[in-house]
């Protein structure tokens, strides 16, 4: 089934009295870059992700401005910027740390010179016109442009209404667009998921069928992606989705094998998850290798069992590192992010032990308040007794007296300053 609008779409003119944009929560720096593309003479807006968001009365964390300048052009505009990308070249203007992406309008794709057999864009070079760029995009919640100087939101794929209606609609037959770029796949469930949209029966359908095209997208590509489910700030409802279309077997197999033998694993997962999304609505930091050292933890033990009757400081390291390896051929983990992870994993032998200077030692170790956190959940699913948990916190906050006595050690760890 195909949506009943998409052989019809018309521009619409939102006009401010209608939306709910207030400008001062735009970006300035991507307000200084869409004003210098104008005043040069070229055509800016704001688009995608950050129109959506302001019209649904979030503030955006990244603003993107869209463009007809070349890429070229626009970097002859701003010193601070550079193109990036081989498949379709964008520019990051730079601002210190931060940057915003600038996008020239892409034509139509073209079989055979743009894309493979198989659907997935090759080139995308072609450079097009603004209602073009619109028709490009995949959701049509994320084809809307902001005109600073008219304050009009230009809407050429019916994404006000589908906004209004809280429907979440692929641009043209969605079977061809996942096959344009299989990660839309797991777009569709995140958007859904975070933005608490219905998925349009001709958006859905296709989904179940097309997960095996995920196995052809880099892994670092799909690592990203997984962060971006993950810290949405609605993680339980995108692991859900993951869970309703299948997906999860083809981006964790070690995890969907290990659910289907152990169903309390689940408690920990969804604990975990609950408190990501706890965290991010609290403004806190989240990171990573946590969730993933969540959703590898029974692998990682079950892999752990193989080692038997070797110390643990050994079998901890080389199970941890077996089960990155096969989790990273799927889904890459930088080097960063799962050395904390084994080392969380490691660390959660030394909580059962609170005698002696070892136990005092561990409150300093540099991955103690993710390892900490992890053990919490633990006891908290039931795994381990919650009375290891309680302890573990009390200690933090007593004094060095009180440390010595339910350690049993003479000497208090040394506080860093």
């Amino acid at each position: 089934m195909k949506n009943s609008a998409q052989n019809h779409y018309s521009l619409k003119r939102i006009a401010p009295a209608q939306h709910a944009i207030d400008d001062r929560n735009l970006c300035q720096q991507a307000r200084f870059v869409v004003e210098k593309l104008l005043a040069a003479g070229y055509q800016a807006y704001l688009v995608g992700g950050c129109v959506r968001d302001l019209l649904l009365g979030f503030q955006p964390k990244d603003f993107d401005v869209a463009t007809d300048a070349r890429p070229r052009q626009i970097c002859a505009l701003f010193r601070n910027s550079r193109i990036i990308g081989r498949r379709f070249r964008i520019v990051h203007v730079y601002f210190n740390r931060q940057y915003i992406e600038v996008s020239t309008f892409r034509a139509q794709i073209q079989a055979g010179i743009n894309a493979r057999a198989n659907g997935r864009i090759l080139r995308d070079n072609t450079f097009g016109t603004l209602e073009e760029d619109a028709r490009r995009r995949d959701f049509s919640i994320n084809a809307m442009y902001y005109d600073l100087q008219t304050r009009e939101v230009l809407d050429f794929c019916n994404g006000w209404q589908d906004l209004e209606n809280r429907l979440l609609c692929m641009i043209g037959d969605a079977q061809t667009r996942y096959r344009e770029d299989p990660v839309r796949l797991l777009r569709a469930l995140r958007f859904g998921a975070k933005l608490n949209l219905a998925i349009a029966p001709h958006t859905r359908q296709p989904i179940a069928d097309l997960i095996t095209l995920l196995k052809d997208i880099p892994g670092a590509r799909l690592f990203d992606e997984m962060i971006k489910l993950f810290h949405s700030g609605r993680a339980l409802q995108c692991y859900q989705a993951l869970l309703d279309y299948n997906l999860l077997a083809v981006l964790f197999p070690l995890t969907d094998k290990a659910l289907a033998q152990d169903q309390a694993f689940e408690l920990l997962i969804h604990a975990a998850l609950e408190n990501t999304d706890a965290r991010i609505a609290g403004g806190k930091s989240v990171n990573p290798a946590f969730i993933f050292a969540v959703l590898l933890w029974r692998p990682y033990l079950q892999r752990l069992a193989q080692y038997d009757g070797i110390p643990h400081a050994e079998s901890a390291w080389a199970a941890g590192r077996s089960v990155v390896l096969d989790q990273s051929a799927v889904t890459s983990i930088p080097k960063r992010f799962s050395v904390t992870m084994c080392e969380i994993w490691k660390l959660q032998n030394r909580f059962l032990k609170t005698r002696g200077l070892k136990a005092l030692r561990l409150l300093d170790h540099p991955r103690f308040r993710a390892a900490y956190d992890f053990m919490c959940l633990r006891a908290g699913a039931g795994e381990i007794d919650a009375s290891v948990c309680q302890w573990w916190t009390r200690i933090q906050t007593a004094s060095p007296s009180q440390q010595r006595r339910m350690t049993g050690h003479q000497q208090a760890r040394q506080s860093s300053t």
